[in-house]
């Protein structure tokens, strides 16, 4: 299965969650990383604190998306997240994106992730390594671009 994790941090060291972030999921049992984004600087979106780091990730997993999920949570959790309240800073943030072409709506899980086009966080990075990727259910990512235009984003490698 293709999956594509999107990552962000703004607690912390982000820039080094971010990079351990992505190397962790390149070890991840079942998994393999096949491309990551360019890291990019944003400003938070419905939150405060500073600014995060983002990037997306493309792996080729055997997991179910629960077990993938177990597994990002597991991650997040090394690096000391919590959740206090609804968009709070975050040393690090792992959500699953996209799931092959996979609609799943449960009460942990919503595949495709419900607000990814909404954010130039997650469109900028993912159409840099994926650019015709399509959103199942919305169609070509890169047609919500101008919506999130007015978000400032910037490309830090």
């Amino acid at each position: 299965m293709i999956a594509y994790v999107g990552i962000g941090a703004n607690l912390g060291d982000a820039r080094a969650n971010v990079a351990d972030a992505l190397a962790r999921l390149a070890a991840l049992d079942g998994s393999r990383l096949l491309a990551q984004s360019s890291a990019w600087r944003t400003a938070p979106i419905d939150s405060s604190g500073d600014d995060y780091i983002n990037a997306v990730a493309c792996i080729d997993t055997d997991l179910s998306a629960q077990a993938l999920l177990a597994a990002l949570q597991a991650i997040e959790l090394a690096h000391g997240r919590e959740r206090p309240y609804r968009n709070a800073p975050r040393t690090l943030d792992l959500d699953i994106l996209l799931y092959n072409d996979e609609r799943i709506d449960t009460a942990s899980l919503q595949v495709p992730h419900p607000r990814m086009t909404e954010r130039a966080f997650v469109l900028v990075p993912l159409l840099e390594i994926a650019p015709d990727i399509e959103v199942p259910g919305h169609g070509p990512a890169r047609q919500f671009l101008p919506a999130v235009a007015g978000q400032a984003i910037e490309r830090l490698n």
